[in-house]
């Protein structure tokens, strides 16, 4: 029952194995996500979007103009005499059913309230650069993620292919301890350890196989892939040069990603954009000067003259100007300014923490690439020893020199030793990339 479930498994690993024909590069994944990760696409909308609202608010600064007519029908079935008054005229007439139209073309345009409209528009020019920088950050951002697990991936496939190869070794241990067992050289009990070695050799190749499947759909979600996408990354195993590769100083990274990184120039921006917006709620206190403009004109059934000349006799016009000075407005500039000064300071803290939030990234993988180099060199010469005293057992277990319990000890080392190294290869390999990132170079696995 045991074997049917493991072959089960198995011939499902094959078939995501055999689905994923597609191999796609680091750049190709970066390319792609960059165009239809949905995230980027809503940011670059929320960008269209501050567009429309800066030529909204340009619009502002124009004047306005609206035409409006009314046509109204009246009946009065019991009036023997109606009296209407229509453009200051005094009307009479006998019909029970009349008809009015009248038309309205005004305009008016604020010509000045404090400048506000102006502030504004450079308000709203602030929050594009602003939004800008987010679609901008979040392409940075879906990038890291990426070669994040881009690097999983690498490193789990490598793991499988060291599982693998202790998969090939455990079956060829258990065989000939079978052969051993059939001369009478081996107790069963031993066979069963290596019976049981065997086992976990399988459950580890296997495992190996549904973490880079989980893996591939992380990055797959990232892409904008959906299941029946055939993928697989083309990554090819780094070089223990690369991994070498000279780390650049923490300081001299920081210096750079605050000269440009993103999130640094979107709190920069925003505490200009605070300081807008307090100058704004001060001037609400300045007047308001408008004008205004307006001809309207009116027709009446009743009227003993035709709509022609009821058009030329009703035509008027009329301009004026309009001065608005707030002296009682319910706290409302008083509010609006107060609440303009709490956003400039919440503003520079801000920006504040998000410098001391780049920072200890940037430290974080300044030391796991220095640590990390150190790591690699000691586990790569562990493993090599490993792998030799291992061989050696496994030739002195077939030639009888050794027992079980030594090959299992010897195995379980050999493993421990290999994933080190490849834990802390792919891990530096990663972490010197992202500080290279950081100081504005691309990532290259």
């Amino acid at each position: 029952m045991k074997e049917k479930t493991l072959y089960a498994v198995l011939a499902c690993m094959a078939v995501l194995t055999v689905r994923a024909q597609q191999t796609w590069s680091l750049q190709d994944c970066i390319n792609h996500a960059l165009q239809h990760n949905i995230q980027i696409q809503k940011n670059r909308i929320s960008q269209e979007q501050g567009e429309v609202s800066l030529w909204q608010d340009q619009g502002t600064l124009f004047p306005s103009l609206s035409f409006s007519t009314s046509q109204s029908a009246g009946y009065r079935p019991f009036e023997e005499t109606t009296a209407i008054v229509q453009n200051g005229q005094v009307t009479n007439t006998s019909n029970k059913l009349t008809y009015q139209g009248s038309y309205g073309l005004n305009a008016s345009w604020t010509v000045w309230n404090g400048g506000i409209n102006r502030k504004n528009i450079k308000a709203q020019e602030l929050q594009n650069e602003i939004t800008e920088l987010t679609t901008e950050q979040s392409e940075l951002s879906i990038q890291e993620q990426i070669a994040q697990l881009y690097v999983q991936i690498m490193y789990t496939k490598e793991a499988k292919r060291v599982n693998e190869k202790l998969l090939e070794t455990a079956q060829s241990q258990y065989d000939r301890g079978q052969e051993m067992l059939a001369q009478g050289q081996m107790a069963r009990a031993d066979v069963a350890q290596l019976e049981a070695q065997l086992s976990s050799a399988r459950y580890d190749v296997t495992s190996s196989e549904s973490q880079i499947a989980n893996y591939k759909r992380q990055l797959k979600a990232l892409l904008e892939l959906d299941l029946t996408t055939a993928f697989d990354v083309a990554g090819e195993v780094p070089s223990d040069e690369k991994v070498l590769a000279a780390v650049p100083s923490a300081e001299q990274a920081y210096e750079t990603a605050l000269a440009t990184r993103p999130e640094i120039r979107s709190a920069e921006l925003s505490i200009d954009a605070a300081d807008m917006q307090l100058d704004i709620a001060r001037r609400g206190f300045l007047p308001t000067v408008g004008v205004s403009a307006g001809v309207g004109d009116s027709h009446y059934s009743a009227s003993p003259y035709g709509t022609g000349k009821q058009l030329k006799r009703n035509l008027n016009a009329s301009a004026g100007v309009t001065v608005s000075v707030p002296i009682f407005d319910n706290r409302r500039n008083q509010a609006a300014v107060k609440q303009a000064k709490l956003q400039q300071a919440n503003s520079r803290l801000d920006l504040q923490d998000r410098k001391n939030a780049l920072s200890s990234t940037i430290e974080q993988y300044w030391i796991n690439a220095c640590t990390g180099q150190q790591n690699f060199i000691a586990a790569r010469s562990r493993a090599e020893s490993q792998q030799q005293s291992y061989d050696l057992l496994s030739e002195q277990f077939a030639a009888g020199l050794k027992n079980v319990v030594d090959v299992l000890e010897g195995r379980d080392n050999l493993l421990s030793a290999q994933q080190a190294m490849l834990q802390s290869k792919y891990t530096t390999l990663l972490n010197v990339q992202l500080l290279k990132f950081y100081t504005g170079e691309n990532i290259d696995l």
